[in-house]
């Protein structure tokens, strides 16, 4: 890993992009040049990176020369546009959009769960969606003990799920309630976010479940291969800055054993155990997204069987969270930007 690769962020102003940028200074990545793209109205601007100042630079086919690895922060069209012509320039791009996830030609890649699919790739990576890599990292260790076949998911994610707009969205409305005035029109979702809940995340897809929802099942079976994997998932956006939580119930194949199963969570890479409902501080007892925020693990804690299940010994539910901007984006982005390294 001494030698450097010339790096270029699409999008390296927005949240993903700018947190892309902090993960790549943490974890030590051997950045050559540095390249940050964004729009044209963010072209100029100066930004500090790991003692160097960078100057971002507009996002055009032309900017990709020269690169090695591209990460992917932008939206589905621009990746579309451009991230084709920064693998026909000779990069291996990672790629955060949902533009390119379920193509059989490219990998979609948790580094925890199947970080072997990455030797397949023909130039193009995908970063899965925040829920799925939250709810898989703590599923797979399970999964391997049981061999899952029906997931029923209750995601409550937070506004940062909605970029930047969301989180100043939210920011702004719970400052108009503290101060007695009316919220401002939303824009970044469909409805008040502050004192609220949101039932739906993304458009219809499939009988009444939202593109958000489908993408627990249709991600989940790429990852894990289990082509025939069902999926539950209701979506819920919550009035919570950073880090999804997730209500997790697994239904398998053969018994597993509730001793097991903390066992496999604690021992799990990428996951932290938050599992004692007689701890005095409730941060000790269970997983809550204001703890989960700004760092990498998946805490998981609530762990419990099944008790609807026929076959009670086949059936587990738990609890999860996880930074979505982090782990459930950036970090797990430049994990897999870190597989190419090897």
């Amino acid at each position: 890993m001494s030698d450097t690769k010339n790096v270029a962020i699409l999008g390296a102003t927005g949240a993903v992009g700018t947190q892309m940028l902090t993960c790549l200074a943490e974890r030590d990545f051997p950045v050559g040049e540095l390249r940050l793209l964004a729009s044209a109205r963010s072209a100029g601007k100066r930004i500090e990176w790991n003692g160097r100042e960078v100057t971002v630079q507009e996002a055009r086919p032309e900017a990709f020369e020269g690169m090695d690895i591209v990460l992917g922060a932008a939206g589905d069209e621009q990746a579309k546009e451009l991230l084709p012509e920064a693998v026909r320039r000779g990069a291996t791009v990672v790629d955060n959009s949902h533009a390119f996830r379920l193509d059989p030609e490219v990998p979609l890649v948790v580094p925890e769960i199947n970080a072997e699919d990455v030797a397949w790739n023909k130039g193009l990576i995908a970063n899965p969606n925040c829920a799925t890599i939250i709810g898989l990292v703590p599923t797979w260790p399970l999964h391997k003990l049981g061999g899952v076949t029906r997931m029923v998911v209750s995601t409550y994610q937070a506004a940062s799920g909605a970029g930047v707009s969301g989180m100043n969205e939210l920011e702004s409305e719970i400052e108009a309630l503290g101060t007695g005035r009316p919220c401002p029109e939303p824009k970044a979702f469909a409805d008040q976010l502050a004192s609220n809940l949101i039932p739906q995340i993304g458009g219809e897809k499939f009988e009444g479940y939202t593109s958000e929802e489908m993408k627990m099942q249709n991600e989940g079976r790429k990852i894990m291969h289990l082509p025939e994997l069902r999926v539950n998932c209701t979506c819920v956006r919550v009035p919570v800055m950073r880090s999804h939580s997730e209500s997790i119930t697994l239904e398998f194949e053969r018994p597993v054993p509730l001793e097991d199963a903390r066992a496999a969570l604690a021992d799990a890479p990428g996951v932290k155990l938050v599992d004692d409902l007689d701890a005095e501080a409730a941060r000790d007892r269970f997983p809550m997204p204001l703890y989960t925020s700004d760092q990498d693990l998946i805490w998981v804690g609530r762990v419990r069987r099944d008790i609807s299940n026929p076959d009670v010994g086949r059936g587990i539910t738990f609890w999860c969270c996880g930074d979505q901007i982090r782990k459930g984006a950036a970090t797990n982005a430049v994990q897999i930007a870190e597989l190419l390294l090897k």
